[in-house]
């Protein structure tokens, strides 16, 4: 946290309090405090990050503490204007955010009020995955686990990940784990084998899936265990005995067609689910259809993420076909998988059914223009609080910019825009660059980074973001801009260079000589540019017929 955040504009004739900040600043700062206890940071990095409750609680802590001292300060000087509080409130914000992450997330009671004005206790996290990953034995997991042993407790959350169990480790946390099965309601076995031969970690799983058999569970974590067929059914009898389940991740986990198919048999039940991740997988088509099954007994499915899992065609007309059936779908995570145009327009119909999407990943779907103009034109008119739209690497052309750009003009509130490694050249970023123009004051990130684009379209893209008063980062790198063109955009930004991502891999000198604006022998090559863009939109330009 930088006190200059805090610094105030120069001395006016009339007397100005700083000191007290007004609420809503207090309030803010809170918020921006638990972003930083919560996102990757160079201190969250080396500390390790918290969890997002228990940031909320840190961070109303640190400021209440950081503004009790500059209060006391202030009381001392009450003649000031406040900037010495205001610098010392920041200061001790930013010491406290290191020091709370220092410590490292604590086991903590959640409470609530109840009818009656007592207060009971709802939910505690006992987490052993902070530090080094490591493996761990019987006599150790004795010493880690010994807190969960102490009845009566009221451990509902528990995480084992990143670290390694072995069989004597395992029975340890199995028997401890069988007292404490009517109050667990969130289980982390992420990453929880990692280096164990297979016949042990299928022992290790059998275990703990018998020892949490019949556990009544909102939310469970098997990511990163490298399942496959045999991994899945090891937790048969735990997966049977779910009927509650409101999120399930299973990221990383190489779920194969077989995989998926015991996945599909062994959970009766997911009429509760809410959210669904299975990322990073080698399920292809066939396994994709077993997936697609489970989605459609999902009615209630808010998060869906089935990212880099080599489906193609099949399996993505499949897939969308279910989620037609989740009308209450917020966030749709597809990226990374060979879909096609089929794919993309069986989605467009999926996506019409659903108003309520405020987050869609659909980068590297192989799309083309077709399935994107499918795609576009359905969210044109629906998804009123669509945050973030990504179709990057989809292979999209000009042809298709007007669609898009119809598409972004009805999200008023777009966060982020990642249309990046297509080829909407000049002619399609400066389209959707003009519709960006008016309103989208929410507008934070624009990624149009490797899309043929010239200067003609940078600049204007560019001159169109920096106005934008909650704008964060512009990526146009790997495209075409000529130097004149770089020395113009990077003065647009010269108050803000934070705002511009890295231009090291422009070339300046790339595309083909009949490309956008290059064609004509000696030529002023921005000239050109403008010439061919003035053609291209004059060309899209609808025109009634009886003007």
């Amino acid at each position: 946290m930088d006190a200059t955040s805090f610094s105030t504009s120069q001395r006016r004739p009339f007397s100005v309090k700083l000191w007290p900040p007004s609420k809503n600043t207090r309030t803010m700062l809170v918020e921006r405090i638990t972003k930083n206890l919560t996102t990757e940071s160079i201190f969250t990095n080396k500390y390790g990050r918290l969890g997002q409750e228990e940031a909320v609680e840190s961070a109303k802590w640190i400021e209440d503490e950081a503004f009790t001292t500059a209060s006391q300060h202030y009381e001392k000087e009450p003649d000031g204007d406040g900037g010495s509080a205001v610098q010392l409130y920041a200061k001790e914000c930013s010491k406290l955010v290191v020091e709370v992450l220092k410590e490292g997330p604590k086991c903590k009671e959640t409470t609530v009020p109840v009818e009656n004005g007592s207060v009971v206790a709802l939910e505690t996290l006992f987490d052993i995955s902070k530090g080094q990953r490591a493996f761990i034995e019987a006599k150790e997991a004795e010493e880690l686990l010994k807190p969960l042993k102490d009845l009566p407790n009221t451990y509902s959350k528990i995480c084992f990940s990143n670290r390694s169990f072995g069989l004597g480790a395992a029975r340890v946390a199995g028997s401890i784990l069988l007292l404490l099965k009517d109050q667990l309601k969130e289980v982390d076995l992420s990453d929880f084998i990692a280096g164990r031969p297979e016949a042990e970690a299928l022992e290790v799983m059998n275990i703990f899936s018998s020892a949490l058999e019949g556990c009544v569970l909102r939310s469970l974590n098997l990511s990163n265990n490298a399942l496959g067929e045999k991994g899945v059914r090891a937790f048969g009898s735990l997966l049977k005995s779910q009927s509650q389940l409101e999120e399930l991740y299973l990221m990383n986990d190489g779920i194969s067609e077989e995989a998926a198919c015991a996945i599909s048999e062994l959970i009766p039940s997911t009429e509760k689910l809410k959210v669904l991740h299975f990322h990073n997988n080698m399920t292809g088509d066939e396994g994709a259809l077993a997936i697609a099954e489970v989605v459609k007994r999902s009615p209630l499915l808010e998060d869906f993420r089935c990212s880099s899992t080599r489906i193609g065609s099949d399996g993505g007309v499949a897939l969308a076909e279910a989620l037609g059936n989740c009308v209450h779908l917020k966030k749709l995570d597809l990226r990374d998988n060979m879909f096609g145009a089929e794919g993309g327009i069986a989605l467009s119909k999926a996506l019409s059914k659903q108003p309520d999407l405020t987050e869609i990943y659909l980068s590297y779907l192989n799309l083309e223009d077709e399935g994107a103009i499918s795609i576009a034109n359905v969210l044109k008119e629906g998804a009123p609080s669509l945050k973030v739209l990504e179709m990057a690497g989809n292979d999209i052309t000009t042809e298709g910019a007007p669609a898009l750009s119809a598409c972004v003009a009805s999200k008023e509130s777009l966060t982020k825009l990642n249309l990046s490694e297509n080829e909407l050249k000049d002619g399609g970023t400066i389209l959707v660059a003009k519709i960006l123009e008016e309103g989208h004051d929410k507008l934070e990130e624009v990624d149009f980074n490797t899309n043929l684009i010239r200067r003609a379209g940078a600049l204007c893209l560019a001159k169109v973001v920096a106005q934008k008063t909650k704008f964060k980062l512009l990526n146009i790198n790997g495209n075409f801009i000529s130097n004149d063109g770089v020395d113009d955009i990077q003065s647009i930004f010269k108050k803000c260079p934070e705002m511009l991502a890295s231009l090291d891999e422009n070339d300046p000198e790339g595309g083909d000589e009949d490309d956008e604006g290059n064609g004509a022998e000696g030529g002023d090559e921005d000239d050109q540019e403008d010439t061919h863009l003035l053609e291209w939109k004059l060309k899209n330009l609808d025109v009634g017929q009886d003007d």
